[in-house]
This record gives C-alpha cells, sequence and structure tokens, in this order.
C-alpha cells in the first residue's frame, strides 16, 4: 500500500484540495484509496458531510482505543472505491498524551500496517503545525508530498517542513522521499514567477514541472469529494500531478 503525507508547515496552501483531488483521481482510476484526517479542524471531513457534532469515531480513536481498526472506523465516500476516517477536534488534545504514553508516535503506522490489504493508497492531510500528529503521518508514510503555494512566507513553510522530513529519517532510519506540488500559483505576478522559479533552482527534479494555478472551482470542496465533474484549469492540473507522481514512483522503483 502507498502512503502519501500531504504536509506543509504553513497553512491554506492547498494541502486539502491536494489530497481530496488526487483521492479521488486514484479512485477513478480504479485504486482502492484512503484518505485519512489528522487535522483537529477537520476540513476534510466536512467536505465530506461528516460533522463534528456529534463527535463521529475516526482518527482519535486510533491513538486512544489499542483495538481501533482503519477497515473499522474508515466510511464509504460518495465516489467509487475512496474512503475516508474522519477527525475530531479531540486530535488537538494528544499532545499532551503523547508526552505520557510510550509509542504514540507510532500509533498510525501500526493502523496503517494493519490494513495494508484493504486499501491501495492512503492519503494523509496533516495538520499545518510540527506536533505528535504531523511526526505520525511522516513516520508512516513512504513519500511527503507537499503542496507549496508560490508566495515567498509558503516557501519558508517549505523549508521548514523538509528539516522536520530530515528529524523523522533519523528516528526513522530510512530515507523519506518528498514532492513539491506548486498550489494556488498566478502566473500573472511577479513574485509568483520568482517564486515557482525558485522551487525549481532548490529542489531541481522534486518539484512538479507545472504549477497547480488559482482555479475558484477547487474551492468547492463539497463538490469534489461528492464526485461532482471535475473541470477546469485546476483540475485539468491535478491530473498532470497525479500521473507525474505515479510516474515518478515506477521510475524510483525500476532504479531500486
Amino acid at each position: 500500500m502507498r502512503t502519501w503525507a500531504v504536509a506543509n508547515q504553513k497553512g491554506g496552501v492547498g494541502k486539502t484540495t491536494t489530497t481530496l483531488c488526487l483521492g479521488r483521481m486514484l479512485a477513478e482510476a480504479g485504486h482502492r484509496v484512503l484518505v485519512v484526517d489528522l487535522d483537529p479542524h477537520a476540513s476534510l471531513s466536512h467536505a465530506f458531510g461528516i460533522a463534528p457534532d456529534p463527535a463521529p469515531r475516526g482518527t482519535y480513536e486510533l491513538f486512544t482505543e489499542p483495538a481501533a481498526s482503519l477497515p473499522a472506523l474508515a466510511r464509504p465516500s460518495q465516489v467509487e472505491r475512496l474512503h475516508v476516517c474522519p477527525a475530531q477536534p479531540a486530535l488537538a488534545t494528544l499532545e499532551r498524551r503523547g508526552a505520557t504514553q510510550p509509542g504514540l508516535g507510532l500509533a498510525l503506522a501500526r493502523a496503517l500496517q494493519g490494513a495494508s490489504d484493504r486499501w491501495d493508497c492512503t492519503l494523509l492531510d496533516c495538520p499545518p503545525t510540527l506536533g505528535l500528529l504531523m511526526v505520525n503521518a511522516l513516520a508512516a508514510a513512504d513519500r511527503l508530498v507537499a503542496p507549496t503555494q508560490t508566495d515567498p512566507l509558503a516557501l519558508h513553510g517549505l523549508r521548514d517542513m523538509l528539516r522536520t522530513t530530515q528529524m523523522v529519517e533519523r528516528s526513522r532510519r530510512r530515507p523519506l522521499p518528498y514532492s513539491v506540488v506548486p498550489t494556488l500559483h498566478d502566473r500573472r505576478t511577479r513574485a509568483g514567477t520568482l517564486c515557482l522559479h525558485e522551487l525549481h533552482e532548490t529542489h531541481g527534479a522534486a518539484v512538479f514541472p507545472g504549477a497547480v494555478p488559482v482555479d475558484t472551482r477547487l474551492r468547492d470542496a463539497a463538490a469534489i469529494a461528492g464526485g461532482a465533474p471535475l473541470q477546469g484549469r485546476g483540475a485539468d492540473a491535478y491530473r498532470e500531478v497525479l500521473t507525474w507522481l505515479l510516474d515518478s514512483l515506477s521510475l524510483h522503483s525500476r532504479a531500486a
């Protein structure tokens, strides 16, 4: 099972939109897909129509109930072959628990290992803050997908994200490849053009050759999660992103 952590230590860069689009497109291509909402704000869960009150069973139980399993907690969506494990606001309380409960940093990895034959691909929608939830995602993932707005502040967030990745790599003693997806790109602005150039200069082949443009049709997360037609420049760009990611993985597998 492929496991991608969709993360950046900067909010508002398109992490949830990226998770939704890639997850749905993978499912429509015939893959069995699970998306896991790790953000206490639960934007991904809201997109799938899962309300926080009353709190659903979901990601929180993976950290608090030893017998909890992803197949039992995941829910089918309106998109065939696409399941979602919802978040709850209580996820924000896990930082305190992690200080006193040994092994909590690998809870998600263990849960995914126990469900490795249930799905072909898992996408982890991460919170923008460094903490137990993001570290769990990076420890469990075999690739970091980092959506990065072509904006100077977002580039700082990416640098912080990659420093965190290196820390997790040292802890788990194996590399975590990363792929950068430029998002919310406005080619009409000088700042956007310069930031896109800097991404390519700094990260080379790890950066998607194009960019996901600003597209108001991508703002309707509920429509994407609900199976409405994916149309427009933004959707087309995400299709190209998915092809690029899968091609990169194929090349990596052959090289190994």
